[in-house]
């Protein structure tokens, strides 16, 4: 990490906008990164100065404001080691990354890093966690797909639309994400489908196909059956995403109690015991109420009548 008075001082040059001293301020940051062999952040802050440039350049913002409708820019906000992942998943997800981290050794031998990836699995259980594990992990910014943009009512446009979503992840070192995948990939052999969403699935492969190595595509479904076949072989990495087993459940209420700082009533064990067959989204969901309801009731709060409350509620509701 930086030191306090470089920070400082980076902060004072902002506010006042001196682009000159902030840059130089930059790179004296860069200096000391390399200096302790944090490579990673270095490359990264390198990397933001030199593309977007600090003096006489538009910024990334306006750069990615120009798609915003079609792309959507999020912050990660979860880390690989927040994941709760069977162990080929998160094998698989470590491998993509430290290909991305030694992606120099690797064009040194002529091979360039995986960067197509396909998540498949029922919904809540870590596939969009997943993406931005990875945006996380590369320090890469993440681009999440908006179909409401994409997807036009007029003939013809939609390709376009797509067109100039990948023109703008060409450009840059991202990580692209699709969720709901099959919502833009449908299988074209369906008779069912127009014309035009045969073409959008044309162009999309033909885009996917062209994308450089620096741009890691993520891609997630909960229906693969409905993806075009042609699809499949586009990733590089298809990893199946399945939904808790009790000892899955019971890692990830630990980690999510640890992370909510404090205890859920009963023991986590317990606790993926009655909560049987929930999603990672709706156990994590659960934790949440419990802690909230916690904390409203206090000072007299009793934890253990909270969460035996919304044990109750939560099997009602799966059973209805």
């Amino acid at each position: 990490m930086a030191r306090s008075d470089l920070l400082i001082d980076l902060v004072e040059a902002e506010q006042h906008g001196d682009r000159a001293r902030f840059r130089a301020l930059v790179e004296a940051v860069i200096a000391e990164e390399r200096a302790k062999s944090h490579h990673l952040v270095a490359e990264r802050l390198s990397d933001l100065i030199t593309t977007v440039g600090l003096a006489d350049r538009p910024g990334r913002d306006s750069v990615a404001a120009s798609v915003s409708d079609l792309l959507l820019e999020v912050v990660p906000q979860r880390r690989l080691l927040d994941l709760t992942l069977t162990p080929s998943v998160c094998g698989a997800i470590s491998e993509l990354i430290e290909e991305h981290h030694r992606g120099e050794l690797l064009r040194s031998h002529n091979i360039e890093p995986r960067h197509r990836v396909l998540l498949a699995g029922p919904p809540g259980n870590g596939k969009t966690s997943i993406a931005e594990a990875i945006a996380a992990e590369t320090l890469l910014p993440m681009y999440v797909a908006r179909y409401e943009g994409l997807v036009s009512s007029y003939l013809g446009e939609s390709a376009s639309r797509l067109d100039e979503a990948f023109e703008f992840a060409r450009t840059r070192r991202c990580v692209l994400f699709f969720d709901e995948f099959d919502t833009i990939a449908k299988e074209r052999a369906d008779e069912h489908e127009t014309g035009e969403i045969k073409r959008v699935v044309s162009t999309l492969l033909l885009q996917i196909d062209r994308l450089p190595a620096h741009v890691i595509v993520v891609c997630a479904t909960n229906h693969s059956e409905l993806l075009d076949r042609a699809a499949w072989r586009r990733f590089q990495l298809r990893l199946s995403i399945e939904a808790p087993t009790r000892a899955t459940a019971t890692e990830f209420l630990n980690k999510t109690a640890r992370r909510l700082g404090g205890e859920l009533g009963y023991a986590p064990r317990t606790l993926a015991e009655h909560l049987q067959g929930a999603s990672f989204a709706e156990l994590e969901e659960f934790a949440v109420d419990v802690r909230r309801r916690y904390v409203l009731s206090l000072p007299d709060a009793d934890l253990r009548a909270i969460a035996k409350d919304k044990i109750t509620q939560w099997q009602k509701q799966a059973r209805s």
